[in-house]
């Protein structure tokens, strides 16, 4: 047996590999010339990611910023690579110290907030963007992934709590430069994902220049290391992406998996100066029938299948010859990801822990038909989410399976037994016999439309009324973010694979700043801390399985499905394969018109 040193050597070992992303010692070789067009179904929240988590700002801010580590590119399931590090860290003290060799000579995008200068990624450069997560007032949602992590900084972001100022200057223990390219971070305890946290892109690098310079507008002035930055920003309306000319460039040389498609990648792509595109082209459409639409008339280079779409151009698994003989191509994958359905555990009408709230959220959940969903909604695109982990990440249990099924007369006696009675109109009221109303919000997306029908049937079933107040995406998370909405739809995409990444989003501490249903469960809590100082294994992953069953009997969750994307792209793209965990591929892909 490995004694605990040994573990823990071996558990990170693990992930430590020596593969990397060769610079080129040349300007960035893309061509202004190779442009690839896309399409978002939702904007954007600005690209200061310190300040959200917004899937799609997130997206573009992947092509911007660099942390110090990656993912291979093809590798499945997902390993690491170092990115703006030399190799991957040094680990010592068990687990609880990283030391990592920044590489020399990358520089930021030009701007004018360097008065001229060229500005050098340094180790300060990390080591201030770590404490801008922590800053009181950014109000990160991605605090939770080093809050009480790194010694010493949480000693001054509590001080920042009190004076009102972070101390952006205040020596950090944990958290030091030791010369110009050393950067050394030290844990408070062994933190078995932390090497996947350093690969989030919330930790990307910024410069205090740029922040000073534009304080609250950040988010519209967005300045990095990575392959692109902002040309053109109309916001929920066209992002463009241009070619960063300080951008070191890279030797594309990752390996096959043996399978036939990164066969034909590889043979595609291998040793081509990188990357080749020089322009990317995001549109915000909507509505589904309309970027359909966008792709069908060749206004689009990539763009996922709509749902919508589903029945129109597949035959099964695989897509119709009409497409086939236009030369589109399509990379089939189902989400490391789930959706859901968010309640506001601090709503007066929904929220609470009493008895009587809990059976009105399962009773919601038991008239809802996941069934219908896959198939009105989803056309056969999705996989029913047992549990809050998904398929292929860590922790998820193909064995599990929820308590909360569809059964409308289960529903309808545990309303009857908590109280809810009808009235004269066959809708039920509270307990108090005041009036109730369900109010739920949803984006204008025609498959909300769809899961708004498959909802009032079953509330109807069950004698609840439902309101839907319908909004945009990037309102709605703001008020969720503000704890203001009754329900909402909730959709959850990999930050890195391990089911922390997933459960962290109902830890207590993060109400309001990504806990959007602003749980407070001592023992959800409880577990979710036993979990995280645990290494990973069988062990963790029981205490992952218990997390999901206190969940149920609390209901601030009710778990859809795992989608299936369908990503659709012209015959001119080279090397398209779309990753579980990171989204913006466009420096890894190439477009050759002939």
């Amino acid at each position: 047996m490995l004694t605990p040193p040994q573990r823990i050597a071996c558990m990170f070992s693990m992930l430590l590999t020596t593969f990397s992303l060769h610079a080129v010692h040349a300007s960035n070789p893309a061509s202004p010339d190779k442009i690839v067009r896309q399409a978002f179904e939702a904007a954007d929240d600005g690209f200061d990611m310190v300040k959200t988590q917004n899937f799609y700002s997130g997206w573009v801010s992947e092509a911007i910023y660099e942390p110090l580590l990656s993912y291979d590119y093809l590798a499945r399931p997902a390993r690491l690579l170092p990115l703006t590090a030399e190799s991957m860290p040094e680990v010592s003290e068990q687990g609880k110290v990283f030391t990592f060799k920044i590489k020399p000579g990358i520089y930021f995008a030009p701007d004018p907030a360097f008065k001229g200068k060229k500005h050098e990624l340094t180790a300060l450069d990390y080591a201030y963007t770590f404490k801008r997560v922590l800053d009181p007032a950014n109000r990160s949602p991605h605090a939770s992934f080093i809050d009480g992590k790194i010694v010493g900084l949480d000693e001054v972001a509590n001080k920042a709590k009190k004076t009102g100022k972070f101390d952006y200057d205040a020596p950090v223990a944990g958290l030091k430069a030791i010369d110009k390219y050393t950067l050394r971070i030290e844990l408070k305890a062994t933190d078995y994902n932390f090497l996947y946290v350093l690969a989030y892109g919330g930790f990307g690098a910024v410069a205090r220049e740029v922040i000073e310079a534009y304080g609250d507008q950040t988010g519209l002035h967005s300045v990095g290391t990575g392959p692109y930055m902002v040309e053109k920003y109309l916001p929920r309306s066209k992002i463009v992406l241009t070619a960063n000319p300080e951008y070191r460039g890279y030797t594309w040389d990752f390996k096959s998996t043996g399978n036939a498609r990164d066969e034909e990648i590889v043979k595609q792509m291998k040793g081509k100066k990188m990357p080749q595109v020089g322009k990317v082209d995001i549109s915000i459409i909507e509505e589904e029938q309309s970027r359909w639409l966008a792709f069908q008339d060749g206004q689009l280079d990539i763009d996922k299948l709509p749902q919508s779409a589903a029945t129109a151009a597949l035959d099964g698994l695989e897509l119709k010859p009409e497409l086939k003989n236009q030369g589109i191509k399509m990379d089939r994958v189902t989400d490391a990801g789930n959706t859901f359905t968010i309640f506001n555990m601090r709503d007066p009408v929904i929220g609470g822990y009493s008895k009587e709230k809990i059976a009105l959220r399962r009773a919601i959940g038991m008239a809802y038909s996941y069934e219908d969903e896959i198939a009105q909604m989803r056309l056969g695109q999705a996989i029913r989410s047992e549990m809050i982990i998904p398929k292929d990440i860590v922790g998820y249990d193909p064995s599990y399976r929820s308590s909360l099924v569809y059964d409308i007369k289960l529903a309808n006696k545990l309303l009857d037994h908590f109280g809810y009675k009808r009235g004269a109109d066959g809708y039920r009221n509270n307990p108090d016999g005041s009036p109730l109303t369900i109010k739920k919000t949803v984006e204008p997306a025609a498959v909300y439309k769809v899961q708004s029908e498959i909802y009032k049937r079953g509330l109807d079933k069950i004698g609840l009324r439902i309101d839907f107040q319908v909004s945009n995406f990037a309102d709605n998370l703001k008020a969720a973010s503000a704890c203001k909405l009754t329900m909402w739809n909730g959709a959850w995409n990999a930050d890195y694979p391990d089911g922390e990444n997933f459960l962290q989003l109902l830890y207590g501490p993060k109400s309001g700043a990504g806990n959007h249903a602003c749980y407070e469960s001592p023992a959800y809590d409880a577990l979710y801390r036993k979990a995280v100082s645990m290494p990973l294994g069988e062990e963790r992953n029981k205490v992952y399985t218990q997390m999901n069953r206190q969940v149920e009997a609390d209901t601030p969750w009710i778990m859809h499905t795992s989608r299936i994307r369908s990503w659709l792209y012209r015959p001119w793209i080279m090397g398209y394969k779309k990753h579980p965990i990171m989204h913006s591929d466009w420096a890894f892909i190439d477009v050759e018109k002939h």
